[in-house]
């Protein structure tokens, strides 16, 4: 793994406690040697897992609109691709990266997610996708999937991509190794076999 598209909040105003384990995910994917691709912004998580990944000698590439752009003031990144449309920039995101990382944040970041765990389902891709659950951050996300699986809404199979940890360090390794199938989901034989 190369490069992993990191998706993250943007807020300054939450718990000390998650830019504590974004500047530990950074410093390890700088010495992983594992290119950051995200969107670009400088604030909340997504700045601070910038910084850290560059102060440690890594590789960030920032993806984001021209409209975000012209309003906000930048961090200087190994390299910076401004799009037109957030559709154009979460397309780059997603074709740029080796596997897909959540950290915590709000609206965005799980629009994010979902759409790239939507692509897997669709066979758009198959790579891993972590979760960094940093004070159980996740959990509610991870039962409510839990859910649509024993009410038929998704079939478990589908949970195969989804990585969830705690630890920063540990949750690289595991992405690092974890081989994700290639599901077919129309596929007749599989129409009703949900659980």
């Amino acid at each position: 793994m190369k490069r992993i598209t990191v998706f993250c909040g943007s807020s300054n105003n939450v718990d000390q406690k998650y830019f504590k384990a974004v500047e530990e995910l950074g410093a390890v994917l700088a010495e992983k040697n594992i290119e950051v691709i995200y969107g670009g912004g400088n604030v909340g998580l997504m700045g601070a897992l910038a910084r850290t990944v560059l102060k440690h000698g890594g590789r960030v590439t920032g993806i984001i609109p021209r409209k975000i752009y012209d309003n906000v003031s930048h961090i200087e990144l190994s390299d910076l691709i401004i799009v037109e449309t957030m559709h154009e920039r979460k397309a780059k995101m997603y074709e740029s990266g080796d596997a897909f990382l959540a950290l915590p944040g709000g609206i965005g970041t799980l629009e994010e997610l979902t759409e790239i765990f939507t692509w897997y389902q669709l066979e758009y891709h198959n790579k891993p996708i972590g979760l960094l659950n940093t004070k159980g951050y996740y959990d509610p996300f991870y039962r409510m999937l839990e859910h649509m699986v024993e009410e038929g809404f998704l079939h478990k199979r589908y949970m195969e991509p989804l990585l969830t940890e705690e630890s920063p360090k540990r949750l690289v390794e595991n992405i690092r190794s974890h081989s994700v199938p290639l599901m077919n989901k129309w596929k007749q034989d599989d129409i009703g076999d949900r659980i």
